[in-house]
């Protein structure tokens, strides 16, 4: 492949519109669409949708969500639960246990 085979031929401007933040923008690209919209200069380009933009991605708007949609957060929270609450059942028992051997050992050396 030589150098002029290289680069794509169809490189044209696109808009790129991220309907859920109502952001679009206008920018060079291969990339392949059906549909076309009037631009602000009057000019008509193809359409590319996109889901996501640095309109309404959390790390360039600084609003960070957390979608949970498995139920893993509270998963993991049961989990913790269940183990503090068995650890403290342990402990007690250990505890009891100690209590009594030391009851064991006090009567073994009364008599």
């Amino acid at each position: 492949m030589s150098k002029s085979e290289l680069h794509p031929k169809d490189y044209r401007f696109v808009v790129f519109s991220d309907e859920a933040a109502g952001f679009s923008f206008l920018t060079r690209s291969t990339a392949q669409s059906e549909e076309t919209i009037k631009w602000k200069d009057g000019n008509e380009y193809p359409l590319v949708k996109v889901q996501i933009s640095s309109a309404s991605h959390p790390f360039f708007t600084g609003e960070e969500k957390i979608i949970d949609t498995e139920g893993r957060v509270d998963r993991f929270k049961a989990r913790a639960a269940k183990a503090a609450k068995l650890k403290a059942s342990l402990g007690n028992k250990v505890k009891k246990a100690e209590k009594e051997a030391a009851k064991k050992a006090e009567k073994e050396a009364t008599k």
